[in-house]
């Protein structure tokens, strides 16, 4: 009950983010709900909305529609990528979460104003490294797919801020996603990940970071240079210990550290002077090493 509460906290903001980019402007622009209406009445409409329709493929005149900004097309049964989609080369917003798609094509490199990009609960297996073309790109939704790696093109999306890539089938993340300074979240939870090669020391404006329910056997001693990071989430791996710089934290509220192989956290936990929420239950420390913990962290809730 504890670990659902505070993940409902935790996603809270996510979930508010992409509610709100659903529309995108509804106020300053109309919103069109299908295509030949659109183009009946304003054919330099920004903002469409598909989504629902139980389609297989996509309208045949969309490309009519060049001045898009906006479009959400999720939930449909989309699996063919129509080349009619690249030709709307003002898109900053593609949704096309929960469809049949299985890759992501070269041709993606053509949306080079996309500023978000959700393709969330697809069947993707395959990234083009043309990804990298996505300069603007600031939101990446890739969870619930079957991704078993990620191109490290990854590296070039400079502004991207929103990494979700849960639910896949990762066993590794490229080291050159060291290379994104504008990362502030990242979720690789439920994956299969044994080890991360990544350059924490880089990521200096990442705020969240989830890792849960994969199979690490260590944490980087680099992990410590993240001193802007708020939420770490670690429950369900192998981890025996911390490293000493996970007490160099210092801006960290929330650790979910439950279900590893933990006896002790490092002697200088002390230094978490942030620290409000800590999950430990599930590991193997001794009731001294509890106490030790509780005084410590004076104004953090424990759980044991």
């Amino acid at each position: 009950m504890i670990l659902k509460s505070i993940r409902i906290l935790l996603l809270f903001g996510i979930t508010t983010f992409q509610i709100v980019a659903q529309n995108a402007n509804p106020i300053a622009e109309n919103m069109f709900y299908s295509v030949e209406t659109a183009i009946a009445n304003d054919q330099n409409a920004t903002q469409l909305n598909i989504r629902d329709q139980q389609w297989f493929q996509f309208p045949l005149n969309i490309d009519q529609l060049d001045k898009l900004i906006f479009l959400n097309a999720m939930r449909n049964h989309f699996e063919r990528w129509d080349n009619a989609l690249f030709s709307l080369r003002k898109l900053e917003v593609l949704n096309l979460k929960a469809n049949e798609f299985n890759y992501i094509p070269n041709e993606i490199k053509e949306l080079k104003n996309l500023v978000k990009l959700d393709l969330a609960a697809n069947k993707i297996a395959k990234i083009s490294e043309e990804i990298g073309a996505l300069q603007n790109l600031q939101y990446l939704y890739l969870s619930g797919n079957n991704l078993v790696y990620l191109p490290a093109t990854i590296y070039k999306c400079k502004k991207l801020k929103v990494l979700q890539l849960d639910n896949n089938q990762l066993s590794d993340l490229p080291s050159a996603m060291s290379a994104l300074p504008s990362l502030e979240i990242l979720h690789v939870g439920y994956n299969q990940l044994y080890e991360l090669d990544l350059q924490w020391n880089s990521l200096q404006k990442l705020e969240e970071l989830n890792l849960e329910h994969n199979r690490l056997q260590e944490i980087s001693a680099s992990i410590g240079a993240l001193k802007n990071l708020k939420a770490l989430i670690l429950n369900n791996n192998n981890l025996k210990e911390l490293p000493a710089s996970f007490s160099a934290l210092g801006k960290l509220e929330l650790a979910i550290l439950s279900s590893n192989e933990l006896k002790q956290l490092p002697q200088t936990i002390s230094a978490l002077k942030n620290l409000r929420t800590l999950i430990l239950t599930d590991n193997n420390f001794s009731k001294q090493e509890q106490e030790r913990i509780q005084k410590a962290l004076p104004d953090c809730a424990v759980y044991f």
